[in-house]
């Protein structure tokens, strides 16, 4: 069997997920495999995508290998599939899988946008490996609503920005009305303007002290212009399952952030051209992000139903949040990324210097294991209630106990 690795990661030989295939190909010495690095040969494959057409052809197997970058694939291979659809090559039945490399941190979500895209090319998908960094029908066309843009107000102080990228004439149209209903000063940052290398190498140069090795200025960009905001709107046409290559570039590139929630407290919201509802992997992004920044989402308005009506909602609910400072507890989504971030740096802390500071800083290292006085408790309440005796003579005064805290906050209330 014929089997054609196609490594999505910009580290080409020294991709971690790579060496996982290699290990594979090791493995399986009676199938032949071939390898073709996209992620580092992506610019040239926009200029003659030729070459990897006729690897595919010939392949019986496609393996997609990739690290798992800001919650779903690099931006690189957002940008291979744009190339593979815009193609006139016959997919139709070829066998496709993945093999990726993470923390764990939403590989469902990765894997899910491989899977979307491979069976959107008539592929044939075969459930792919999710590894530790550490071990070894097409979319019916959309129907959009129309906006309307009415006259803008006269707007407040403040600053919001909407972050897009090329947008079509239908979402200028949602841009237009999110901006003449909201009642704050709001400024539009397309990402074509902005002069972005590349999408992120996977290097780790940001990891001491959050400079990026590119010299094309975006970190200090993303600090001083977009993330000093008192809150941000995405605004994107669905593309592929996802918001496309550009933002994905923009994405990744976030991560001379490195792990830290550098905008936590700040509402955000979203513009959505495209069939939101059917989506539900996108959904699972959005509001996953949002969970693990510390960002109250304010909402998603779509135009697929009544695109005004969601327009103006969003618009007064991020209004309503910006006024009150709104924020939310966590959900499992939030808890459960920070707790795996949390662990990860700890771990690495001499490595993600900048990273450790940062969560030293915000009290991030919560772990169970310090609250020495309250495991102890514990350790006599587990005794206590061994005994039969005392569990009968005790009835509800451990209840009565564990809701003391509770009352008196709603005594002082």
């Amino acid at each position: 069997m014929n089997i054609l690795v196609l490594n999505g990661s910009p580290k080409t030989e020294y991709s971690i997920t790579l060496h996982t295939s290699l290990y594979l190909q090791k493995k399986h010495p009676e199938h032949h495999f071939d390898i073709f690095h996209v992620g580092t040969k992506i610019k040239a494959l926009e200029r003659d995508l030729s070459p990897v057409l006729t690897a595919i052809q010939a392949a019986d197997v496609l393996l997609f290998s990739y690290p798992v970058y800001t919650f779903i694939a690099p931006s690189q291979l957002h940008r291979f599939f744009e190339l593979l659809k815009a193609s006139d090559i016959d997919l139709k039945d070829k066998f496709a899988s993945q093999i990726t490399t993470s923390k764990h941190f939403y590989d469902i979500t990765a894997h899910r946008y491989v899977q979307d895209n491979c069976q959107d090319l008539g592929m044939k998908f075969i459930h792919g490996l999710s590894a530790d960094m550490e071990d070894l029908e097409p979319a019916p066309a959309p129907k959009y609503l129309p906006v309307t843009v009415p006259t803008a107000k006269e707007a407040k102080a403040g600053d919001v920005v909407i972050l897009t990228d090329a947008p079509s004439a239908q979402l200028q149209a949602m841009i237009g009305r999110f901006r003449a209903v909201f009642p704050r000063k709001t400024r539009v940052v397309d990402l074509q303007e902005l002069d972005i290398k590349g999408g992120c190498l996977g290097c780790f140069h940001c990891a001491a002290d959050g400079t990026c090795i590119y010299k094309d200025g975006f970190d200090r960009y993303l600090r001083e212009e977009i993330q000093t905001a008192q809150s941000i709107v995405f605004a994107f046409t669905i593309r592929d399952h996802s918001m496309g290559a550009r933002f994905k570039i923009y994405d990744d590139r976030q991560f001379c952030n490195g792990h830290r929630t550098v905008t936590m407290g700040m509402p955000i919201g979203y513009l959505i051209s495209g069939d939101y509802s059917r989506e539900f992997n996108l959904q699972t992004i959005i509001e996953g992000r949002a969970q693990v920044g510390g960002n109250f989402l304010a909402g998603v308005a779509t135009d697929e139903f009544d695109p005004d009506g969601a327009i103006d909602t969003l618009a007064a609910t991020l209004a309503y949040a910006l006024d009150t400072k709104l924020t939310q507890p966590s959900n499992f989504y939030g808890v459960g990324g920070m707790k795996i971030f949390r662990d990860l740096i700890w771990l690495m802390q001499g490595f993600m210097r900048a990273d450790h500071k940062f969560y030293k800083a915000h009290g991030l290292y919560d772990f169970p294991q310090k609250q020495r006085l309250k495991m102890w408790a514990m350790y006599a309440v587990g005794a206590m209630m061994g005994s039969k005796k005392l569990r009968a003579k005790l009835g509800n005064q451990l209840d009565a106990g564990m809701v003391m805290a509770h009352k008196k906050a709603v005594e002082k209330a």
